[in-house]
């Protein structure tokens, strides 16, 4: 494995932050990637994007060879604004908002598991990790996207904590929320990323698991700045 030295540009450090949903993945990564300068790669954003296009299109998600044409011709960009806040293009739109609804969150289980599709995705994110330093976050990056990262760190913690955190994102969004539904929803979700057979969600075995149950983000990520900067 690399060693860490952001100096290197010929080498750009890939830090990797995989987990279940809720384990605090986007946020960490997130902050981690502002403490360090480097730039900020959701990877879940992208598949959750082009969910919404095919929702929006009336696309069949069950028919892989229609996905898998929609991801080929489907342009997405991942950057900050201003404030450094999480932006997401789609085809040049700005649906960084509209990706994060409960339908999408739903119907994203069916993109992810297509390899086409992953093969598109997967090409694209290696692209962007080759120009610069980055932070990128999902479920099989240590594992399948990038298995040579510099540095890996797997997130998780107790799923009542897990909901819990859900629950208060999409509140604070003003949706209702059915929180028995909610529990069904997480387990079955959790259920399709451990077991689909392409990209599962999976801890790397050189990676590094913090379990942020009773933690702050900012003691995640001093934890992990900690770590890397050994």
């Amino acid at each position: 494995m690399a060693s860490f030295n952001p100096a290197r540009k010929q080498t750009p450090v890939i830090i990797t932050i995989d987990g279940p949903a809720g384990a605090g993945k986007s946020t960490v990564a997130k902050e981690l990637a502002r403490r360090l300068g480097f730039a900020y790669l959701d990877t879940g954003a992208m598949y959750r994007a082009l969910t919404l296009k095919a929702m929006r299109q009336n696309v069949n998600l069950k028919e892989e060879s229609q996905l898998i044409v929609l991801a080929r011709k489907t342009s997405i960009d991942i950057g900050m604004d201003d404030k450094r806040a999480l932006k997401v293009l789609l085809d040049g739109i700005d649906v960084t908002e509209a990706i994060r609804s409960l339908q999408v969150t739903n119907n994203t289980a069916y993109i992810a598991k297509v390899p086409g599709v992953r093969a598109v995705m997967v090409k694209r994110q290696r692209q962007i990790a080759q120009e610069r330093n980055v932070v990128v976050e999902g479920r099989d990056i240590g594992t399948v996207v990038f298995p040579k990262a510099t540095k890996k760190f797997y997130l998780d913690a107790d799923f009542n904590e897990r909901t819990q955190r859900r629950r208060d994102e999409l509140k604070s969004k003003g949706e209702d929320v059915d929180e028995a539904l909610l529990k069904r929803e997480l387990k079955e979700r959790d259920t399709k990323d451990i077991t689909r057979p392409i990209g599962p969600l999976k801890k790397a075995d050189d990676a590094i698991l913090i379990d942020t149950t009773r933690m702050t983000i900012e003691e995640v990520v001093a934890r992990i700045i900690k770590i890397i900067k050994r």
